[in-house]
């Protein structure tokens, strides 16, 4: 996919930007050193995080979850690949030895390579918020097993990898977080740069209410790939997070000497 490429207006703030020798260094154990510990382990649960968790099963994540992610559900239902009124049956049908998504394969309702690849496009797409620096500490829950069931459980290690890879692509391509959670507005330039179908998409649903997040369940996509798309477009001068509101200044406090007179004010109105 083209880009879409134009000088901005207003440069982005200058942010700190760590060599390529400290990545290096760091190594994949740099994420999350409880992740890392529970990796080497091989142990089985879940881990919350202040922006979602991550439930492993013998040391790999098998699945990840976050509010600013689009579920395997809404993946797989969004534009046809599996219709919506299949999954809800088969999540009430599962239990503890009927996994949702084994119920789905077996009933034929879900082809494994269409399961596998929106699987591992969810699972990567929330670990990015999952493991988003926090200062909020995790707390691992041993033995939690996912109604979804495994489907093919990621190592620690390629998953901290890929979270580097894209966090280092994002801040390449606009260096400012603020557009990946704030409210979006359309920018109106007088030379409005070529945009991609993709990202047309997107900038249809810039309202100055929805976030990229908001924007990427609206359409049924990956959050990921959408924040890519609005930092594209941001760095075309197209979109810019939604300004502040204006801070209102407080009604004067009225006392009961001012309500006595402006009742007898509004007597002698009144008499007149």
């Amino acid at each position: 996919m083209t880009a879409v490429k134009a000088t901005p207006t207003t440069p982005p703030p200058r942010l700190p930007v760590r060599a390529k020798a400290d990545a290096g260094e760091r190594g994949w154990g740099g994420v999350s050193p409880m992740l890392t510990r529970l990796a080497a382990e091989k142990a089985t649960g879940v881990l919350v995080r202040e922006r979602g968790s991550l439930h492993l099963v013998d040391g790999r994540v098998a699945h990840a979850e976050s509010p600013s992610a689009p579920g395997l559900d809404l993946l797989l239902t969004a534009h046809g690949t599996l219709r919506a009124e299949a999954w809800e049956a088969a999540a009430k049908a599962s239990d503890d030895r009927h996994a949702t998504t084994r119920l789905l394969l077996d009933g034929g309702l879900l082809s494994p390579g269409a399961l596998e690849l929106c699987h591992l496009g969810a699972l990567y797409d929330a670990a990015y918020f999952v493991l988003a620096p926090s200062s909020t500490p995790g707390r691992f829950r041993y033995g939690v097993t996912h109604p979804l069931g495994s489907v093919r459980p990621v190592p620690v290690a390629a998953l901290e990898r890929e979270t580097l890879r894209r966090r280092d692509l994002l801040h390449r391509v606009w260096p400012d977080a603020a557009t990946d959670g704030a409210p979006l507005v359309r920018a109106d330039p007088v030379a409005p740069a070529p945009v991609t179908a993709r990202q047309a998409a997107v900038l249809a649903r810039v309202d100055g209410v929805r976030t990229a997040p908001d924007i990427a369940r609206a359409l049924g996509r990956r959050a990921y790939p959408t924040l890519l798309d609005v930092r594209r477009l941001v760095s075309a001068g197209l979109v810019s997070p939604r300004p502040p509101a204006p801070a209102v200044a407080p009604l004067p406090d009225v006392t009961d000497p001012d309500i006595t007179l402006l009742k007898r004010l509004r007597d002698a109105l009144e008499a007149l």
